[in-house]
């Protein structure tokens, strides 16, 4: 028996074996894909299907993805954009994100990352059509409205760096991350230090998120159980407990 479709990708690259490998992968994810080679291909690709999510090179040999994506906005079509590129200059990042671009992704980069990064903004594009501003793990919650955070009703606050990790870790519920792709996307591609800056964060989160302490109906005070796990010599993850998950 066959995976249900997740969603509907475009990608666009020009180099047959990085598209033949994102196609591999993105089928293997459950993911449907359609592919283009050039700018060009690539608007009439897209005006077709009306894909989900639009994996884009930038460098392309007729149209660049930048000049891509402002035609397809022109043209009202909103799916969500993955830049693909070999720079790793901040001025492209900007631009990227300038004419419409939800994220970024340098080459070379690993298809984890790529299918990671995809999943991420599916949720968020999600939520955002959904018109709820809230994002729910267990008895966690993110309003992305006021960015306030609460624990089994009890309010907690982070700093921004903080939130912007929960976020992402909530974006991503269920799937382990890696430091690296922790570091890319929370510090904006440009953290040049060492990764035990991961470490500390995630320290950070699980004291203010797990250590939450609550009363239950008998007046005894107890922490919460936790939600963030370390997945040794991988990364880190968060999930519901499985009560919580049965109780839903």
């Amino acid at each position: 028996m066959s995976k249900p479709i997740e969603a509907s990708i475009v990608v666009v690259d020009d180099e047959p074996s990085i598209r033949d490998l994102l196609v591999a992968s993105l089928h293997f994810a459950g993911f449907e894909v359609n592919t283009a080679a050039s700018g060009s291909e690539a608007i009439e690709v897209i005006e077709k299907v009306h894909p989900d999510l639009i994996v884009l090179d930038v460098m392309l040999p007729d149209i660049d993805g930048f000049t891509v994506t402002r035609r397809i906005r022109q043209e009202g079509i909103d799916s969500p954009v993955l830049f693909l590129t070999a720079r790793d200059d901040t001025q492209d990042k900007v631009m990227g994100l300038t004419v419409g671009g939800d994220d970024y992704v340098t080459k070379p980069f690993s298809l984890e990352e790529v299918v990671a990064r995809i999943r991420a903004i599916l949720r968020r594009t999600s939520h955002q059509e959904a018109d709820d501003p809230i994002i729910r793990v267990g008895d966690l919650e993110i309003n992305e409205d006021s960015h306030d955070v609460t624990r089994a009703g009890v309010q907690v606050d982070l700093s921004p760096t903080e939130y912007k990790l929960l976020r992402y870790l909530m974006d991503n519920e269920g799937r382990v991350l890696s430091k690296t792709q922790i570091l890319d996307h929370v510090w904006q591609y440009d953290w040049g230090g060492d990764a035990a800056i991961v470490e500390s964060y995630i320290s950070y989160l699980r004291k203010k998120v797990d250590g939450v302490v609550v009363e239950d109906e008998n007046g005894e005070k107890h922490k919460v159980t936790p939600l963030i796990e370390t997945k040794r010599g991988i990364g880190y993850m968060i999930r519901a407990p499985k009560t919580a998950k049965k109780d839903a």
